[in-house]
């Protein structure tokens, strides 16, 4: 059945099923292409008539994430990516909470049109659920002299903005939005949060598997100089302008020195204005924001750890001398390579979060914490497998890949556990689990069945030098 409503840009009309109106690939900004390529995004233009919204938007160029892995972009699909879908289970009411996804990806790929992010069965839950699609890669977060740093999470500001100018027709309520993401989504949350040009966008977070570190400037123009150097361009504006979307892509798989191999150098840039810093050192900013955050146990289980010098992984790491020692002294029953693994899931992922969790209530925030440790039977408790437990569906290819087909017979119980928690925590502010602080440091055990217990990684903790007090 069609459901059709009024935008300021224009009518649009969605699809009805199973009592959820779905409304995808409306624009919240112009095609960052031609004049406006490299720049903020601008306001979507207006249409006349009724635009069919039944089918997603072209998602933001990129290459696979994986080889192997399907093409979600191809060269036909443009620079026309600036979309935002809706999913509503009342068109006719009113004051409905809103949870807003951002998609992770390294911040080098993704787009809100992957089957794992469909928000039906959120939407079912009595909110209203939003994706939408932000630039990636060097379009997103490439610096270049004479253009804005950060595109791709300028793009975020927009859509956040539509989202406060348009959710009322959808039957949403603009003061009630909860942002949440995963990975690079949970990085951008952590940056929304904080930031001065967000004040009033968001009421609440959710910031699943924070990653660590912004670049800064002198990286950011480090990697610049490196594509242009691989194209044979100059490093501006007009030399990067010369370069199609698939011509960028064939140049941006450069590696800083120094940073991992397996990281893209794509990201947040710190650039004084949106990204003030680390994400630990700014969410303070975010107290009146109410923030979830959160880790999956084994994140680094995902990509495929191996036997290494542990001491010299903790050097390049920036620990001291002693932490391979006390590694093995913390986690007296790993072998080398699952040390290896527990130190990475620290750097990467499980301490990010940690300190963003800590600073926010230190800063008088209302806090939560959570570790995801419910292991599936190929990865453990990985990364990116909260993804399908959050959005309740076990058949995705990702869940498929994550938690093997069918998925066990638990997924369903603990994913409405979570959906239950996410949703109470939008509609209310309270996620149905004790509160983190820097006394009890109270902390969610996501497994069958859900506990809540002191703070698991202390011993971690101390390695890295912290322990929150």
């Amino acid at each position: 059945m069609d459901a059709v409503v009024r935008t300021s840009a224009g009518r649009v009309r969605g699809v009805t099923r199973d009592g959820v109106a779905a409304f995808r690939g409306v624009p919240f900004a112009a095609a960052p292409e031609g004049p406006l390529r490299f720049l903020a995004p601008a306001p979507a233009p207006a249409w006349d008539g009724v635009r069919d919204a039944v089918t997603f938007g072209a998602a933001p160029p990129q290459s696979p994430a994986m080889p192997g892995m399907p093409a979600i972009w191809r060269p036909g699909d443009g620079l026309d990516c600036l979309t935002v879908n809706v999913w509503t289970p009342a068109l006719g009411a009113a004051g409905l909470p809103v949870m807003v996804w951002i998609y992770g990806g390294a911040w080098f790929s993704g787009s809100a049109s992957q089957p794992e992010y469909d928000g039906a069965l959120l939407a079912g839950a009595g909110v209203v659920m939003v994706s939408f699609n932000y630039r990636v890669g060097f379009e997103g977060f490439g610096l270049l002299p004479g253009t804005p740093a950060n595109r791709g999470l300028l793009d975020q500001v927009a859509a956040l903005k539509w989202v406060q100018a348009e959710i009322a027709v959808f039957g949403g309520d603009p003061g009630n939005v909860t942002v949440f993401g995963e990975s690079a989504g949970a990085g951008s949350v952590a940056v929304l949060v904080s930031a001065q040009a967000t004040r009033g966008l968001c009421r609440r977070a959710i910031a699943q598997s924070v990653p660590a570190g912004p670049l800064t400037a002198d990286e950011a123009e480090q990697v610049t100089g490196l594509m242009a150097a691989e194209a044979g361009i100059e490093p501006t504006r007009e030399g990067f302008a010369g370069l199609s979307p698939e011509g960028i892509l064939r140049v941006q798989d450069v590696r800083l020195p120094g940073r991992d191999a397996g990281i893209p150098p794509f990201g947040p840039v710190i650039d004084g204005e949106l990204v003030a810093g680390q994400p630990w050192e700014a969410i303070g900013d975010g107290r009146d924001v109410d923030l979830i955050c959160g880790f999956t146990h084994e994140e680094f289980q995902l990509f495929a750890p191996a036997v290494v010098d542990l001491a010299a992984e903790a050097a390049s790491l920036g620990l001291g001398p002693d932490a391979a020692g006390a590694y093995r002294a913390a986690y007296p029953d790993l072998g080398e390579t699952a040390l290896f693994s527990v130190m990475m899931s620290d750097a990467l992922f499980r301490m990010p979060s940690t300190w963003v969790a800590e600073a926010h209530a230190r800063a008088g925030g209302r806090t939560w914490l959570y570790d995801f440790a419910w292991r599936s039977p190929a990865f453990g408790a990985c990364h990116a497998l909260d993804v399908p437990f959050t959005f309740g569906d076990g058949e995705t290819p990702l869940a498929a890949w994550l938690l093997g087909s069918p998925p066990p017979a638990d997924f369903a119980v603990l994913s409405e556990q979570i959906r239950r928690a996410w949703t109470a925590f939008a509609a209310t502010g309270d996620p149905g689990w004790p509160r983190f602080d820097l006394e009890r440091r109270r902390t969610r055990i996501w497994d069958v069945p859900p506990s809540d217990v002191p703070y698991p990684l202390a011993a971690s903790a101390e390695i890295w030098g912290r322990d929150g007090r």
